[in-house]
């Protein structure tokens, strides 16, 4: 097998073989177990992205790996042209640890919800009977939920946007954590949907006030409106519960899930939904090759068991306080930090500064060179999420990190 013989080899293929859709970080990765991932150099970092939250069950996971490599000995893809021996068994276990009706396997988290946009639209002409090509989804500002040509007609991110166009209409975007603003938008009876992240993450993990998605499941009651909860992110056990929305005892009527479903091994996205709303859906309307294959079934059972065996919402729960509780005494001591946010093992610290400067960026390279792995977020946010497997003893560990790079 051909490998580089440095970072600088790796980063150079990149840059000349490779779009430049991404600005990582200059640090080359070669190997990861648990908390931790080792550089080419055999550098070891404590990872503090988990990879947008994919890798909850934190790197390469025996448990996860051992289902993955059973499976690829035996079977990996079929298509849906045929059944699979794998797929009933992971609809089962994913609908009753959620407690929907039905499940509908994709790939990537944007492939999700893509599904998700198509249900509440063929939903709201079947059921609520809105007239043809006149449904409307409401969605709220600074969200993130992919980069398809349909999804970024809902956003409001300039970098996500330009050169894109023209967009698809059919979208009524407002402010976020405005209960008033979800009332005004949802009394249009042409509305299907109402499409929220319970935690805006990539925005910075902003964290709305409580009680505002519960007042959007009541007004989404009250108007006929369809609940689309994406907890891509946010679910899985990252806020301290397996949903960021069951911490406000919400059920969304439509569920939207992906990344840490696969431990970080392959893409495997799902969406949830009961039968009222997934059965509007018929043969040869919607699918995918890969959505719902063999492998990703094994790897998905095998990855929400981990997260229940090994109590990961719970420890999730636990050491965001501690986190939490050392980042405010960073607060008090620097001013180059403005503010800590976020739930469960899901935060951000705000560095004082504007979204344009490079101070951030400057703070990560910094983590980097003291061993741990963040990367900013809307220029002047640092996201902080590590895998759900790290212990108390790291978590100080990394705080002191985090407060030796910024107080350096």
């Amino acid at each position: 097998m051909i490998e580089v013989t440095s970072a600088n080899e790796a980063i150079q293929l990149e840059e000349k073989y490779g779009a430049h859709n991404y600005h990582p970080l200059p640090v080359v990765l070669h190997r990861g177990e648990g908390v931790f991932l080792w550089d080419v150099e055999g550098k070891r970092y404590y990872d503090f992205l988990s990879a947008y939250s994919a890798v909850n069950q934190g790197h390469c996971h025996p448990r996860i790996i051992r289902a993955l490599t059973e499976q690829a000995g035996e079977l990996t893809l079929t298509s849906r042209a045929f059944y699979n021996d794998k797929l009933g068994l992971a609809e089962k276990l994913i609908c009753e640890t959620f407690g929907y009706q039905k499940a509908l396997f994709m790939n990537s988290g944007a492939e999700a919800n893509e599904t998700a946009i198509k249900l509440a639209r063929k939903w709201g002409y079947t059921q609520k009977r809105i007239p043809d090509n006149q449904a409307v989804i409401v969605a709220a500002k600074k969200n993130f939920h992919g980069r398809t040509t349909t999804i970024i007609s809902a956003s409001t991110d300039p970098t996500a946007r330009a050169g894109f166009g023209p967009f698809m209409p059919g979208f009524d975007i407002i402010d976020y954590d405005n209960v008033q603003a979800i009332e005004k938008a949802l009394a249009n009876p042409n509305v299907c949907g109402l499409w929220l992240e319970p935690i805006q993450g990539e925005a910075g993990v902003y964290v709305p006030k409580e009680g505002y998605l519960k007042e959007a499941e009541r007004l989404c009651r009250k108007h006929n409106v369809l609940l689309m909860m994406d907890e891509i992110q946010t679910g899985i056990a990252r806020t301290g519960r397996m949903l960021a929305s069951d911490h406000e005892g919400v059920r969304a009527d439509i569920l939207i899930l992906g990344k840490a479903l696969s431990g970080g091994v392959l893409p495997v996205s799902c969406v949830l939904a009961d039968d009222t709303i997934m059965l509007v859906i018929h043969p040869g309307e919607h699918g995918s090759t890969f959505g719902g294959n063999p492998l990703a079934a094994a790897v998905c059972m095998e990855s929400l068991q981990v997260v229940k065996d090994e109590h990961l919402a719970e420890r999730a729960e636990k050491l965001g306080i501690i986190f939490r509780s050392r980042m405010n005494l960073l607060v008090a001591k620097s001013e180059r930090v403005k503010l800590v946010r976020g739930k469960g093992l899901l935060n951000a610290i705000v560095i004082n500064d504007t979204p344009e400067s490079d101070t951030a960026w400057q703070i990560c390279l910094k983590f980097a060179e003291n061993g741990l792995l963040a990367k900013p977020t809307h220029g002047n946010i640092i996201r902080l999420a590590p895998p759900l497997v790290i212990t108390e003893e790291q978590i100080h560990e990394c705080c002191d990190i985090i407060e030796r790079s910024i107080l350096g």
